[in-house]
């Protein structure tokens, strides 16, 4: 498992007008090539009367699925730069389609290409990009004494505080990354002065927004 990796929120939309032609771009997360293709399948029949419904998709671990659709626009000007902007982005998991409604004016190659670019780009700022990291979570238990200054140290610390259970003692779920557990229960113990009991659980991805470039 990648210890972190950028992906979309669930799904998005942006529309804008380009020389008078429609294209609207709508992005959704998609963890298997099935998925992106019934996603793909979906706008094409939403947008049945469209001129186009292109597409582009990444998906896996290592990126090893990666397709681009022109669907009847010059070949390379419309799946292709949409791919590309997946992948400057860095964005795992994604899928993008953008229909596009002709509005009578020829945008030749380089529009083309510019235009389903940003058009992607656009829908991809719209729904919201998200960066997945590997936490373990970790289960601290200690005396309702401890709780104010415990609390307080770990909403200010790098770590991510989850829950907060109120049972005989005090439990904190905390989120920690992947890589600093010892790290973290080391200073677990020194803000406790050795009272705290300390368990990890599983691991888990957490998702945090990423604010656009």
């Amino acid at each position: 498992m990648l210890e972190s990796y950028y992906t979309v929120k669930p799904e998005g939309s942006e529309e804008i007008t380009i020389q008078k032609s429609r294209f609207i771009g709508y992005v959704k997360r998609c963890e298997t090539e099935e998925e992106a293709q019934a996603f793909i399948q979906e706008i094409k029949k939403k947008h049945n009367d469209a001129t186009h419904n292109c597409s582009a998709y990444m998906i896996g671990e290592h990126d090893l699925i990666q397709k681009a659709n022109d669907d009847g626009e010059p070949s390379g000007t419309a799946g292709v730069p949409m791919l590309e902007v997946l992948k400057k982005r860095g964005l795992k998991d994604t899928a993008v389609v953008v229909t596009r409604y002709f509005g009578g004016i020829k945008l030749g190659a380089g529009g083309l290409i510019r235009a389903y670019g940003s058009t992607a780009s656009e829908a991809i700022n719209t729904t919201g990009v998200v960066k997945r990291q590997l936490m373990q979570e970790i289960k601290v238990k200690i005396d309702y004494t401890l709780l104010g200054k415990v609390e307080n140290e770990v909403r200010n610390s790098t770590y991510t505080l989850e829950t907060v259970n109120y049972l005989e003692n005090v439990e904190l779920i905390i989120y920690v990354e992947s890589g600093l557990e010892e790290e973290f229960e080391s200073w677990m113990v020194d803000l406790t002065s050795g009272q705290a009991a300390i368990t990890r659980g599983g691991t888990s991805y957490v998702e945090f927004d990423v604010t656009p470039e």
